[in-house]
């Protein structure tokens, strides 16, 4: 059994009431470690250890605190599959897609911000014979950083890297159900010579420690990616206390195929934006619209290609589809499916629990599942679902296609496939979503802002906003 600890000013402890969590491995269904049951005495230690530390770390020199972000970053590198392996094995994903994709970007995340912190700039305005104006940014000090399950390592230094650029100092809290890659990063941290209570790292349950994280009054400023649910619960506590909030919630993301695209390019890259990690990303395209002229044809290959997709033992090389992360999940979606049944959809394939052979026989496997025949308006397109479920139906004209992306509540992300370049532009500005794909997913510049627009979150990460979440700006007016 792996026991999991919390890392407070530089050090392993258990948790002060002594309590633990199960720790999963959801392709087994089986416990394999324990964490923290961890509760607000501990959130408390992590904050007394957050504020010391941050009046020297913020005032330390850029390029110390970028040697130091850089080194941990090298360590990731060198433990590349010691972190896949974790993380394939606490997630659930396939071991060659936390190589290729989540391991790396932890270690790009950490990259990006340690050499962006030196390039940032501050304006200055000249009123000519009067005075001159300029502005500084100043860390704004302890920041809570709370990050899901899907991603785990991916979006933990997504939202801790900048926050330390920065120079704040970080209390953290990961997903319980996917705990193991921060406990490792902890150990490289120390490795790479971060100072004590620099990062703090909590594990628990998000009621008990995120919340307590949130309650905080020394915590300035909140980094949350999640559920929408809990994005309003975050956001409930937080604002009558002025904190600083970057939500980053759900998505019912559209996928538009026009008739005019690259086919095989459409089908192929649709087949990974519907189905990659499960269907466990938030930028998964759930919904895909086709012209009614290229319908027929695009639902006959798609569906072709994942019935092909092999559901299996995330460490098989030959793994396209893994373990959703957790019993309670899996659930969840296998109930989606019935809904979509009661909607009046039809299950093209899929729609079933898989049961595998050997070590993976109690394992939490789910069959790709495509669904036709629904209404835009019923709560199968309207929800986030979260696995690997898709539905797909018909549109006639531009405007249609808008309108059915437009027609729930969420706007984080939608991809759009058409070789007509005004028709892009045209409906990606139209689009309410807070980034659009032309041709192509997935495809992330880290200087590009990363966000949603309605009930998919406020504020934006990635790039200088992530910088200018974590300052606070000042302007210094001197006459002359």
């Amino acid at each position: 059994m792996d026991q999991i600890l919390n890392y407070i000013d530089g050090k392993h402890f258990e948790p002060v009431a002594g309590k633990y969590l199960e720790n999963i491995n959801p392709a087994e269904g089986k416990t394999y470690g324990m964490l923290p049951d961890s509760d607000a005495e501990d959130v408390k230690l992590a904050v007394k250890a957050a504020s010391a530390a941050f009046a020297s770390w913020s005032a330390m020199p850029l390029s110390k605190r970028s040697a130091i972000l850089l080194a941990i970053a090298d360590l990731i590198d060198r433990d590349l599959d010691k972190l896949a392996l974790a993380e394939s094995m606490d997630q659930g994903k396939p071991l060659k897609l936390a190589k290729a994709v989540d391991i790396p970007r932890a270690s790009a995340n950490m990259r990006f911000y340690a050499t962006a912190s030196m390039h940032t700039s501050s304006e200055s305005h000249f009123m000519e014979g009067e005075a001159i104006n300029y502005t500084t940014r100043t860390a704004i000090g302890v920041a809570g950083c709370i990050s899901p399950w899907n991603l785990p390592l991916y979006l933990f230094t997504w939202k801790i890297a900048p926050a330390l650029a920065a120079g704040c100092t970080v209390v953290a809290k990961p997903s319980e159900l996917t705990p193991m890659t921060a406990y490792l990063f902890s150990k490289l941290c120390i490795e790479a010579g971060l100072p004590a209570g620099v990062l703090n790292i909590v594990h628990g349950l998000g009621g008990k420690v995120g919340q307590a994280i949130v309650e905080h009054p020394e915590v300035r400023a909140i980094s949350f990616t999640g559920g929408t649910v809990t994005g309003k619960t975050i956001a409930a506590t937080a604002a009558p206390m002025f904190k600083k909030l970057s939500l980053e919630l759900g998505g019912k993301n559209p996928n538009l195929i026009f008739a005019d695209c690259d086919f095989e390019q459409a089908v192929s890259t649709s087949i990974n934006s519907s189905f990659s990690n499960q269907g466990e990303i938030c930028l998964c395209g759930s919904r895909i619209l086709v012209e009614r002229s290229l319908y027929q044809k695009f639902v006959d290959e798609f569906v072709k290609r994942t019935k092909e997709l092999t559901v299996g033992d995330p460490l098989d090389e030959k793994t396209r589809v893994g373990a959703l992360v957790s019993e309670g999940h899996m659930n969840k979606v296998l109930s989606y499916i019935d809904l979509a049944k009661k909607e009046g959809g039809k299950i093209l394939c899929g729609g079933k629990r898989v049961v595998l052979s050997g070590r993976c026989a109690t394992g939490y496997f789910v069959e790709p599942t495509v669904v036709v025949g629904l209404d835009q308006s019923c709560r199968t397109n309207q929800e986030e679902i979260f696995g690997p479920v898709v539905t797909i139906m018909p549109f006639d004209t531009e405007e249609e296609a808008i309108s059915y992306a437009n027609s729930n509540a969420y706007g984080l992300s939608a991809t759009l496939w058409t070789e007509n370049l005004k028709r892009a532009h045209r409906v990606a500005h139209q689009i309410k979503s807070g980034i659009i794909w032309v041709n192509c997913w997935l495809l992330r510049d880290l200087r590009t802002p990363f966000g949603g627009m309605k009930q998919s979150g406020i504020g934006r990460e990635g790039g200088w906003e992530a910088l200018r979440f974590f300052t606070e700006a000042k302007n210094v007016c001197i006459k002359l």
